[in-house]
């Protein structure tokens, strides 16, 4: 029986990549349990499997299409509200065309094993934003575009913004989820751009821009190979792990920072949101408007200088120079990198290999 209704949806397809329409006569030919084989031809071919469920964004549709295989939506938080769980074993991955999508998603627990999947060459092609802010959401945490409180997330070729400008705090996105992974992603914004929460996160081949403590929380998240781009003076991070005990702490590892033209001012790596505050730059470009110094205090949160964990390992360009840097932060032995490695740092009790992961996507 599966062998011909997998004869039947690869004679269906019209275009190879393109989503079979025949699902009035499959419906009549198949049981519920096999209508998983139609959602497996996709828009973009992806090394997803039979158990998962497709669902596809496009701001085109004018009403949710919900009994269509694969169903269609209007916007994100729709297609998240209303698709069906996908089986323990199995992911819903959200095909989202190109196009702005201004609209406040909310990704909740219950959307364990959720990808956004960009449709577009490239991130600048399918953007969410809005522009709520600090002032206008009622704080800073309700002011994200985007919301991430489920485990194993996923996303590609997906920008992240918030476009309230210069006026305090307004997040592009809110990441409180373990194993989270977004590749080939933009995060843009001005304050506080990626809150970096909870749980274990990796961020590769992305970009990520912002002018004031734009990469802050209590998140053990990697940063490899990502372009980090401040726009003004500023601090890149305001990491704020609360006690030594804690695993957590931001690892920035072959990438390069960028930043705006400062005149004469320079901006820092970042200043401790809490007392235990950790970051490591690691093998990492840094541009000559690094401040010497190269870390800022923050008295107000941490007046204790000896309990930050502020380190850097093999930098390079014309900002790695250590020789100034402030009297309490730390130059890495290559013994003391290797626990900051990418296999190492996010690896935890479940042995999660992060970058494995991560290449499964395309």
């Amino acid at each position: 029986m599966l062998d011909n209704v997998v004869s039947f949806c690869l004679a269906a397809v019209v275009e190879e990549g393109q989503p079979l329409r025949s699902q009035v006569l499959f419906k009549s030919l198949i049981p519920s349990a096999l209508i998983c084989v139609l959602a497996a031809y996709t828009l973009r071919p992806t090394s997803s499997t039979a158990q998962d469920v497709h669902i596809h964004v496009i701001q085109t549709t004018k009403q949710a299409a919900v009994s269509a295989v694969p169903a269609e939506f209007p916007t994100i938080q729709m297609a998240l509200d209303h698709a069906p769980a996908p089986p323990s074993n199995g992911r819903l991955i959200i095909h989202i065309a190109p196009g702005i999508y201004r609209e406040r998603v909310w990704v909740s627990p219950e959307r364990t094993r959720t990808t956004f999947l960009g449709e577009g060459a490239d991130a600048s092609q399918v953007v969410i934003v809005a522009g709520q802010s600090a002032k206008t959401a009622g704080g800073t945490f309700l002011s994200a575009t985007t919301n991430i409180s489920a485990a194993d997330f996923h996303a590609d070729r997906i920008t992240f913004a918030n476009d309230a400008g210069p006026v305090g705090q307004a997040v592009a996105i809110a990441v409180n989820a373990d194993r989270a992974i977004f590749k080939h992603c933009r995060f843009l914004g001005d304050q506080d751009t990626l809150l970096a929460n909870f749980g274990r996160q990796l961020y590769v081949d992305s970009y990520i821009e912002g002018g004031v403590d734009f990469i802050f929380g209590n998140a053990t998240a990697l940063f490899e190979h990502d372009e980090i781009h401040i726009i003004r003076p500023g601090y890149l991070t305001a990491q704020s792990r609360t006690s030594p005990a804690l695993t957590t702490g931001y690892v920035f590892d072959h990438s390069t920072v960028t930043a705006a033209d400062m005149g004469e001012k320079h901006f820092y790596l970042g200043r401790p949101w809490r007392a235990y505050s950790r970051v490591v730059f690691m093998n990492t470009e840094l541009p000559a408007s690094l401040h010497s110094d190269g870390w800022a205090t923050w008295t107000s949160n941490t007046p204790d200088l000896t309990t930050p964990f502020y380190a850097e390992f093999a930098n390079s360009g014309p900002g790695a120079n250590t020789v100034q840097r402030v009297s309490w932060s730390h130059q890495l032995t290559s013994q003391e990198a290797e626990a900051f490695a990418p296999a190492k740092f996010l690896r935890g009790d479940d042995h999660w290999d992060a970058l494995h992961e991560a290449a499964s996507l395309p």
